[in-house]
């Protein structure tokens, strides 16, 4: 079979790799489309830093070696084992990582933050390829009618939608969201499904801004050096109940705790290139909370998220183009330099 495989910094290849074999519990699946996000930019551009192909293996896959990409992927159901509450022919949605379902964190429905989480396509094979057997455990089905297009941002979403319940945004809440780039786009949409939100977002002006007003945006607001005066006069002058930073871009963690009210909550997102100053007296003195999101909860944000983008045109919002595997080093390109305002999917049956 065709496969996008990982070796190092910019350079990914095409090449021909064995079917992979079901193992219990397992589906094999005809990959449809697969995706790519800022993790999969960031190995190409400087990696690599978490693909385990540098001589060292993975401490709980094993893998070494050259790795098949791809974390966000769907396709078609062709093997399954007995018993299998799919059948062959069933189009299913993946969820990024395979959860053990007995320790501490998976006890808690924090299956996220399981000992031995492991994720396809950064630290064992993924689905950026023909084929890929997947958990039957992390497949979710895909909505009668829904388009292959929508259906390839569900993963991406679900990770909007965890972030948004980790903020603990409520109807009534005054929100501000730093970055309308695809996962705060992502974001955006699944706090606006929970009800009566006042969204702020906050980025460069141009096509990703309009974006989030077209989306239901509350208001959009310009970065720019009173960026922050600019919020609080908008939203309150006390600041917003919530703030989540999205982008990860300098000075901005800096600025949400600016932006926040006295006993509000801070969710960062965006991971920052370089560690960002703290100012720990304003978010001690005003009882702020801090909190942090990683990846999604198979169960609460998965069907969720198929359900939001079967329902109505985010995935036109989104979605940006659809390639065969042949274009993977461009679009890690453009994805990496900036040059993408929304998700590039790719599917392995083109070409």
């Amino acid at each position: 079979m065709k496969a996008a495989v990982y070796y190092g910094h910019h350079d990914v290849r095409i090449e021909e790799r064995p079917m992979p074999t079901r193992g219990q519990g397992e589906a094999l699946i005809r990959v449809l489309r697969s995706g790519i996000c800022g993790t999969d930019a960031t190995e190409w551009r400087s990696g690599p830093h978490l693909f385990p192909v540098d001589g060292t293996p993975h401490p709980l896959t094993g893998h070494v070696g050259p790795l098949i990409l791809g974390h966000e992927f769907i396709g078609e159901v062709v093997e399954v084992g007995p018993q299998s509450p799919f059948a062959v022919g069933d189009r299913v949605a993946a969820g990024a990582g395979v959860w053990c379902g007995e320790c501490p964190r998976c006890l808690e429905g924090r299956t996220n933050l399981c000992w031995s989480y492991t994720t396809f396509g950064l630290n064992v094979d993924g689905g950026m390829a023909e084929y890929v057997a997947a958990p039957e455990k992390m497949l979710a089905p895909i909505p009668a009618g829904m388009s292959l297009d929508a259906a390839g941002l569900s993963q991406p979403l679900a990770v909007g939608f965890h972030a948004a319940r980790r903020s603990t945004a409520q109807p009534g809440d005054r929100v501000v969201l730093i970055s309308a780039g695809a996962i705060g786009t992502f974001v955006l949409a699944a706090l606006l499904s929970f009800g009566d939100i006042e969204v702020t977002v906050v980025d460069f002006a141009g096509p990703k801004l309009d974006r989030a007003l077209r989306l239901g945006a509350t208001r959009i607001i310009p970065a720019g050096d009173d960026v922050v005066a600019d919020v609080l006069a908008a939203v309150h002058p006390r600041g917003a109940d919530v703030v989540i930073e999205a982008s990860g871009a300098p000075g901005q963690l800096a600025n949400a705790i600016r932006m926040v009210r006295a006993g509000g909550s801070i969710l960062q997102l965006g991971l920052p290139a370089h560690a960002p100053e703290v100012d720990l007296p304003a978010i001690v003195l005003r009882e702020v909370t801090l909190r942090t999101t990683n990846a999604h909860v198979f169960s609460e944000d998965l069907g969720p998220a198929l359900q939001l983008l079967a329902s109505g045109g985010l995935a036109d919002e989104l979605l940006d183009s659809v390639h065969p595997l042949a274009d993977i080093a461009d679009q890690l390109e453009r994805l990496a330099t900036g040059r993408l305002e929304g998700k590039v999917l790719f599917d392995p049956t083109m070409g």
